[in-house]
Formats: C-alpha cells, structure tokens, sequence
C-alpha cells in the first residue's frame, strides 16, 4: 500500500510561491472588459478601480472602439516593506472592432464606482424597422 502525504494547502501553496516569485516588471495589468447590447445600443463596462477619470482615454475611429489609460501607484513602493505585492500597475491599451456602426457624436461614457460605462447608440441604418402594411 502506497503512502500519500497529506498537502492541506494543494496546488494553492504552489499557485502562491509561483506569484511571488514574479517579479514587479512582469506584472502586467489589463481591465477587465464586458461588451453587450440592447435594441438601442452597444454597451461596454471596463473595471478599472482605483483610477482617476482624467487618466483614461475612449475613443473612436472607423469603427474601432479604443480604451486607454495608466494606473498610477499614488505612493511610492518600497519593496522591502512589502510581504506580498500583488497589484499591477500601468499603462494599458485596449481596442475592440465594433460589430455594427454606431453614432459617433452621441457615444456617453462615465465613471462611477471603478467602472467606466460607455454607451454607443446603435446607426439608425442598423436599428431593427417595422414596415407598415399598407391596407386598400
């Protein structure tokens, strides 16, 4: 009969050596970005916490939907101080081709909570049209 040593922590304890061992140059940080839709519109949330809204950019040019921007330390680091460092700071650079064309001059983005919201109303040459029948 083999003997299996007992290991609480699993592939955890080696998930968590393998972090640490990483070192600050390699961390990359990339927001999260969730698209969808409605009728209307193209909706696209990015979570970017800890970011202040003067440093992201949004922008749009032949249907390419550009996000940019640069998460600063607000202190400065000093590693020795630190037993564990796993935030990433940066600068990041998105782009996503958009599925269908949208209104340029009506594109809305805030800021609220870490998450920035930008809504792109939907070209009405896209936009589902009910016909009228005609009665004679």
């Amino acid at each position: 009969m083999a003997i299996i040593r007992w290991k609480p922590w699993g592939g955890l304890a080696d998930d968590l050596l393998a972090r640490a061992s990483l070192g600050r140059e390699e961390c990359r940080w990339v927001p999260a970005v969730d698209i969808s839709e409605d009728e209307d519109n193209l909706y696209v949330e990015v979570e970017v916490p800890g970011m202040k809204k003067e440093d992201i950019k949004v922008s749009l040019e032949h249907n390419v939907l550009s996000l940019k921007g640069e998460k600063k330390q607000d202190k400065e680091i000093k590693e020795e101080n630190y037993h564990r460092w796993e935030r990433c700071y940066g600068s990041f650079s998105r782009a996503f081709e958009l599925p269908i064309p949208v209104e340029a001059g009506k594109i809305k983005a805030n800021y609220r909570n870490g998450v920035l919201h930008v809504q792109l109303p939907k070209a009405e040459e896209v936009k589902p049209k009910e016909i009228p029948i005609e009665v004679k």
